[in-house]
């Protein structure tokens, strides 16, 4: 290798001051440099030092080609967009002084609200690999399809259960306790609800109360108070690393890893809620009701009911409001919520239906009383303050001043759809029920002949029909309810 030298001439002396050292030459040519060509100056190379050979060989690493190694950092022709890093060129030390400190590293990125279940094995220390884990491009994601208000382009419109939450609802809570609940909140709304959603959930029904505080005091008349049996049956909070354990083995049962995103928030009137954000199933889930006996139930509600049913839904010639016209579906409700609901407490020992049930009891009282007056009727079954608070907002959200009566009925579809279900329980198809998507458990023999069932998912706890049959009679039996009372209630 010929190693050429490029001299420059010294810095001009400034009248009147002494000249500081002369700057050794300060770049070479030939392969590897970053300028000049091979044969430049190749007279002078044999003068070189070793002392400044060593230090170019080290600085440039001429070993190896510095041109392509600048490049793969980001450098490219000097003074230029893409210039090598000052790193990577010869320092004159008594030109420029001591060279200085490299810049720190960036911040790492702030940490994300939502996370992502992305591991697709065990992961951790075990994984032998570094990632642990992909997630499923969108691209290869079931088509969810989003509900009418998030179509269309510009900003997603959010969902409508955390739209339908008050903006100022914290504040009002402070003052609603200051004044010793003797006070109507007057609630205010990021947007303005929807009228026709209003509408559509305006009037309450009574039909199921009775069934509704017969459960109710099922439970109290077993543990005493609601507070007793929250405990009893739910068991301790569990800390964020605990809920993403658990939801990562159900995602494993259910053979969705990497398929939904998951975010764990405090701002949720709801134990959870399912929706689509950028393109993606998205599971929110309230912290404060992820406890360790509870946790699996909402799995089972969000991923393997709404979920499953709405991936399977996708295959279907009725996935479209058109296909359904075509089809003359009923409502997916009550059904889909029903179905949810029984198998969040599916497999607890005591299957007590209670949040079904208050919410039902809720509501219809909301539709006659102001909020005030609400909250201190909910007292004989709720003697915790802030449960009863998040019940009544549930009851009156939508509404702007709560001292009138009025109410958001669609929490009453839950029992609603949980007892006509246990009705009929001995002539549904529930694995049919479940391949064929958003369809009412009405709908399913007449549209067996025309379903996709091909490659359709069943949610595993379903598999083993003899037990999930016998779980459905223990929650007639623990709830006090029975076949005589379901048939007069709900005739064919």
């Amino acid at each position: 290798m010929v190693l050429g030298l490029v001299t420059r001439p010294g810095p001009v002396p400034i009248p009147g001051t002494r000249p500081g050292p002369r700057c050794p030459p300060a770049a070479l040519s030939g392969p590897g440099s970053a300028r000049g060509g091979a044969g430049r100056g190749a007279g002078r190379g044999a003068g070189l030092s070793r002392t400044l050979l060593s230090h170019w060989l080290r600085r440039g690493r001429l070993g190896a080609d510095w041109r392509g190694s600048a490049r793969a950092r980001g450098g490219g022709a000097r003074g230029g967009p893409g210039a090598a890093p000052a790193a990577a060129r010869p320092w004159c030390w008594a030109r420029h002084g001591p060279r200085p400190a490299p810049p720190p590293p960036p911040p790492p990125p702030p940490r994300r609200a939502a996370r992502r279940l992305s591991e697709t094995g065990t992961g951790g220390r075990g994984s032998g690999g570094g990632g642990g884990g992909r997630l499923r491009a969108a691209a290869s994601l079931p088509h969810i399809a989003r509900g009418r208000a998030e179509e269309g382009g510009g900003r997603r419109s959010p969902c409508l259960l955390v739209a339908l939450r008050p903006r100022n609802v914290e504040a009002e809570r402070e003052r609603f306790f200051r004044a010793s609940f003797a006070y109507d909140p007057q609630f205010e709304y990021a947007e303005p609800p929807p009228p026709a959603v209003l509408e559509k959930y305006r009037a309450a029904s009574d039909r199921f109360v009775g069934q509704a505080i017969r459960i109710i005091q099922t439970v109290l008349e077993k543990y005493g108070t609601y507070e007793s049996f929250e405990v009893a049956t739910g068991g301790r909070l569990l800390s964020k690393c605990q809920i993403w354990s658990v939801i990562r083995k159900y995602m494993q049962k259910e053979g969705c890893v990497g398929e939904v995103v998951v975010q764990l928030t405090d701002d949720l009137l709801s134990q959870a809620v399912m929706m689509v954000e950028d393109s993606r199933p998205t599971l929110a889930i309230n912290l404060a009701g992820a406890r360790q006996h509870w946790l699996e139930g909402m799995l089972r509600h969000e991923i393997g009911t709404h979920y499953i049913r709405g991936v399977n839904n996708t295959r279907q010639p009725w996935h479209s409001s058109e296909g359904r016209k075509q089809y003359s579906l009923k409502p997916a409700n009550p059904t889909e919520e029903g179905l949810a609901s029984l198998h969040s407490v599916l497999f607890r020992k005591q299957p007590f239906l209670w949040r079904a049930a208050l919410l039902y009891y809720t509501i219809e009282r909301a539709s006659r009383l102001s909020f005030s007056a609400l909250f201190q009727d909910l007292e004989q079954y709720v003697q915790d303050a802030g449960v009863r608070w998040e019940y009544c907002v549930r009851a009156k959200r939508g509404q702007t001043d709560t001292s009138q009566p009025g109410c958001f009925s669609k929490d009453q579809v839950y029992l609603d759809g949980i007892l006509r279900i246990l009705r009929h329980r001995q002539t549904i198809d529930f694995p049919l029920l479940a391949a064929l998507g958003k369809v009412s458990y009405e709908d399913v023999n007449r549209l067996k002949k025309f379903g996709v069932l091909e490659k359709a998912r069943i949610p595993h706890f379903m598999q083993d029909l003899e037990r999930y049959m016998k779980q459905l009679d223990h929650i007639v039996t623990t709830n006090g309810l029975n076949e005589e009372e379901l048939e007069q209630l709900l005739p064919d």
